[in-house]
């Protein structure tokens, strides 16, 4: 996966896809562990799984998603994913 997918950058996180021939798509979530406090770590999952969940039309289709969530991520809720990963789909399409 982090090898064949295609790589879309932002601030504080990457999105790495790959198309899968399931006909549907997947996600998984990596966060880098300086981010510190379990509880922190975890809400920030909840909020990724729950954008993805509801805004599935945003990430790309028939693909296996990693949302790889770096040091400096700031995002703070779920409205501010959401419209960050469709800036980012929105640039990497053009």
């Amino acid at each position: 996966m982090y090898r064949k997918g295609r790589r879309c950058r932002s601030e504080g996180y990457s999105l790495i896809y790959c198309p899968n021939e399931l006909g549907y798509n997947r996600i998984g979530i990596s966060i880098h562990r300086k981010i510190k406090g379990a509880v922190r770590r975890n809400r920030i999952k909840r909020i990724i799984r729950e954008s993805f969940r509801l805004q599935r039309a945003l990430y790309p289709e028939h693909a296996d998603i990693v949302f790889v969530v770096r040091p400096d991520f700031s995002l703070k809720s779920l409205a501010d994913i959401s419209s960050s990963v469709e800036k980012l789909e929105a640039k990497n399409t053009n």
